[in-house]
């Protein structure tokens, strides 16, 4: 069928088949180049949001900004490691209750593309594998290693049953189900692999579903991921040529619906990097070219971000680690606070040209409050208080341990020795190359020397008497989620050195700082006697009362260097003001209380300002210019 055939049979099916309240068929028409749900041609005009980067109370205002946007669809991933925090204990409750977010979309009128992984990128932690997985070292992730494949099929047999009931073809409103996520960007090329995913996907989830892989248009990436019986779709952006990148999907799928499984809509930022932005004009333009084409379309990264609460963002590997930022606000068309942009009213006026808009208007941008300002005091350092945040007591261990093999997923741990000898003249302390994964702040005698950083500054000199202490906090700032063969281990992962003369007799504390924070510590502890130090990681508390209101807030880091900020127990993730390009954290109102004080928590890691405050906005910071 010629293409502007096919545009009229989308249009003329569009609204019929939309309205399907039960049980039915979503199918590859492959005389016809389209899908068929119900019979019917149809095409979808999908968007990418994340569920775990949006708190649960906000989930209904996000899709229904969506469905509001003109789109027929959303797309979904769901992080493995989100829900199987430890080799068979799962959490589907709170803002994991997936479930509950599926449903939701129904509820709305969205259909639903699922990405299910097991392995999903998005830039998220470990790209949404376990770090559990790491606690067998020699694990070869994303093969056919026995090992990897049958924790695997622990988890698809825990998952897909949930999801089975909500497929299409079930009465439900998923129409068509990921298989892996890009594999030919990855150096295995093991189609053993991806077939086990297609036996057990299909096993879990029956014959009927439409199962499909995304490559990007390269033909090496496409000859690696995929595979008969896995319907293959391709990614690009806006600049890309249309017909050169659906040339590429033709190449592997000659017949069928032209398919846009990633368009992007904006990109990510890293810490030290300039804030991303991409044109809305550019991004519409890119749209209505595809549209033409009868083409359909997911707006991923991102319709809508969201942001990398606790220590949930990952980081790419691109000749260096890259760490992304908290905020995944993507300069997507939904702002990390789930405020419409003028790129989402222009992806909505393309949109309208080729099917009907939701009637009514666009839900308004969320109410935000600046509530000003914020005075802080030192609570205590961080080594003051291990007893509190590692209460099960140190390891011992003669050579450094990593945070796997202590069986520490995230956050921090802290290694802590003694000179050996008298250091009068300055001594090199080192670490052998790529072995402090990522971040270690190194104490003596408990004063703050300096950091030592992956892909960074690797020594310091320093001088001591023979039993002076040594610690090195070291920070996890999350595991490469994209562009790296090997498996991310963190912590000190060789053996740190004084003058190339390995130190030893270790002894390790795995931190849990959100436990006690959680908890209500260090509010409700005892007042500490502080060491009246500003440099170093240390924890400073204060509180807030909103006036009758809990709305959304930016807060800003004047003056302070790089940490973390909990707010009544929940972490908001990291700032790191000096490096940026982020200058503030989203804070949601569903987390604030009205009535009573709000307790503030700050890790700071490096140093405070003199007078430690915290200012909160009503929008948000880049780079010190304001975003949207």
């Amino acid at each position: 069928m010629a293409l502007p055939g096919l545009a009229l049979l989308l249009a003329a099916g569009l609204l019929h088949t939309q309205a399907s309240p039960s049980a039915g068929s979503f199918q590859l028409d492959y005389e016809h180049n389209c899908f068929r749900k119900d019979g019917a041609p149809f095409r979808y005009i999908s968007g990418s949001i994340h569920y775990a980067r949006v708190p649960r109370p906000a989930w209904r205002d996000r899709l229904l900004k969506m469905y509001m946007s003109g789109l027929s669809a959303v797309q979904v991933y769901i992080p493995w490691n989100y829900h199987e925090t430890l080799p068979g204990v799962y959490d589907f409750t709170g803002n994991r209750d997936v479930e509950a977010f599926l449903d939701l979309t129904a509820e709305l009128g969205l259909l639903v593309i699922l990405r299910p992984g097991p392995y999903i990128c998005a830039e998220w932690e470990m790209g949404g594998l376990p770090a559990w997985l790491l606690w067998k070292p020699d694990i070869i992730l994303r093969t056919s290693d026995p090992a990897f494949l049958a924790a695997v099929d622990s988890w698809l047999h825990i998952l897909l049953p949930k999801i089975k009931p909500r497929l299409y073809q079930h009465g439900g409103n998923i129409i068509s189900v990921q298989v892996e996520n890009e594999y030919g960007s990855y150096y295995a090329c093991d189609r053993g692999y991806l077939r086990h995913l297609l036996g057990s996907f299909r096993a879990l989830l029956g014959s009927e579903v439409l199962l499909f892989t995304t490559d990007s248009t390269q033909a090496e990436e496409l000859r690696c991921g995929t595979l008969q019986g896995l319907y293959a779709t391709v990614d690009f952006g806006p600049g890309s040529n249309v017909t050169e990148a659906f040339g590429a999907q033709r190449r592997v799928e000659p017949k069928g619906p032209l398919v846009n499984s990633e368009y992007y809509t904006g990109w990510l930022d890293y810490w030290g990097e300039a804030h991303a932005s991409t044109s809305a004009a550019w991004v519409a333009r890119g749209l209505e070219d595809m549209l033409r084409l009868g083409a359909s379309i997911n707006m991923q990264y991102m319709f809508h971000g969201g942001t990398n609460f606790a220590y949930w963002s990952g980081a790419d590997y691109k000749d260096q680690y890259k760490p992304v930022t908290t905020s995944y606000d993507y300069d997507a068309p939904l702002s990390e606070a789930g405020d419409p942009t003028e790129k989402l009213f222009a992806i909505r006026t393309v949109i309208s040209k080729f099917q009907p808009l939701p009637a009514g208007p666009m839900p308004p941008a969320t109410p935000k409050y600046a509530y000003g300002w914020v005075a802080l005091r030192k609570y205590a350092d961080l080594l003051d208080v291990l007893d509190v945040l590692c209460p099960s007591g140190p390891i011992q261990s003669q050579f450094p341990l990593t945070f796997e093999a202590l069986k520490q997923a995230h956050g921090f741990v802290v290694y802590h020795t003694q000179l050996p000898r008298d250091v009068l003249d300055p001594a090199t302390l080192g670490a052998p190359p790529h072995s402090i994964c990522d971040r270690g702040y190194v104490m003596l005698q408990k004063e703050y020397q300096g950091t030592l950083e992956r892909d960074g500054q690797t020594t310091l000199n320093v001088t001591g008497r023979a039993g002076d202490t040594l610690d090195m906090l070291l920070e996890n700032m999350g595991r490469i989620s994209f562009g790296a063969n090997t498996s991310d281990f963190k912590g000190l992962l060789g053996n740190l050195s004084l003058n190339s003369r390995p130190l030893s007799n270790w002894l390790i504390y795995p931190l849990a700082i959100d436990t006690a924070v959680q908890q209500g510590w260090p509010h409700t502890a005892l007042p500490e006697s502080s060491r009246g130090g500003r440099v170093g990681p240390a924890f400073y508390t204060g509180t807030f009362e909103t006036p009758g209101i809990a709305w959304d807030t930016f807060v800003m880091f004047p003056g302070w260097s790089k940490g973390l900020l909990w707010i009544n127990g929940f972490n908001l993730g990291r700032y790191w003001t000096c490096r940026g390009p982020q200058q503030t954290l989203f804070v949601p109102g569903s987390v604030l209380h009205v009535g009573r004080p709000n307790n503030i928590t700050v890790l700071e890691l490096e140093g405070a300002p003199p007078t430690p405050l915290l200012l909160f906005l009503d929008r948000p910071l880049y780079n010190r210019t304001l975003g949207h």
